[in-house]
């Protein structure tokens, strides 16, 4: 269950482009055509797979405060947090290198469509934003890291494919003049994260700690029996009150 429940809030609720806008440099620059949209998504799709469970990894036993208690105890107090960036970065590079040669080989086409912004994934902060992500919201094991990493990639695949068949289409429309190119764009990014933001109720309900304690059925028997005891009581009340004034 948990499993599933990080999957659709990592795509859906805590979308990469729509919650957080991160990313936005080549959403915007490479959403021009759907093939190559689906090029990209997929290439993140895989750079965050793979990238976010490694430094996972690395976080949980070089980074954290006392995480290197396994060389021994006198480096239980070791700290190395404040290489984060680097090594997160330098994963994510060597990352992007593999897919830039894997692209290169097998789809040139594809390779030559995405030009600079294939090698650019190295510094897109969405792929960085995950692994971040990961570390500040202490994500417990490698299984949901790597859950972590697939459905955030898969959300903001979805995000470039969906703007990406938008602007095809829109080419056939008649969009005010100042408004053509980025800034009709940019509009509707803003619809589709609005859109996206009515999926943070899909995951309320049932034993969330947001539920109300007054609305389970056991509560509700309580709540009926003590406005009967209540109603009694303010009936023999009223009773006194009447024999009193008689």
């Amino acid at each position: 269950m948990e499993h599933i429940e990080l999957f659709f809030k990592s795509i859906f609720i805590d979308n990469m482009i729509f919650a957080t806008f991160l990313g936005m440099c080549s959403y915007l620059a490479v959403s021009k055509k759907v093939t190559t949209a689906v090029g990209l998504g997929a290439a993140v799709i895989f750079v965050l797979a793979v990238t976010v469970p490694i430094n996972w990894l690395l976080d949980q036993y070089i980074l954290r405060d006392g995480a290197l208690v396994w060389l021994g105890e006198e480096y239980a107090s070791y700290d190395l947090g404040f290489l984060s960036f680097i090594l997160f970065i330098a994963t994510i590079a060597t990352m992007v290198q593999l897919v830039e040669i894997v692209v290169e080989k097998f789809s040139p086409s594809l390779y030559n469509s995405l030009g600079i912004f294939l090698p650019l994934i190295a510094v897109n902060c969405a792929i960085l934003g995950g692994s971040l992500f990961m570390q500040s919201r202490e994500i417990p094991t490698l299984g949901l890291a790597l859950n972590y990493g697939i459905s955030s990639g898969i959300g903001w695949f979805l995000a470039i494919l969906a703007i990406a068949a938008i602007r095809e289409k829109i080419r056939y429309s008649n969009v005010p003049p100042a408004l053509r190119g980025l800034g009709i764009t940019f509009i509707i990014t803003g619809l589709m994260a609005i859109g996206f933001m009515s999926f943070g109720g899909m995951l309320t309900g049932g034993d969330d700690d947001s539920t109300s304690l007054e609305g389970k059925p056991e509560n509700i028997g309580i709540q009926k029996e003590e406005i009967q005891q209540e109603n009694i009581e303010t009936e023999k009340t009223v009773e006194v009150s009447t024999i009193t004034k008689q």
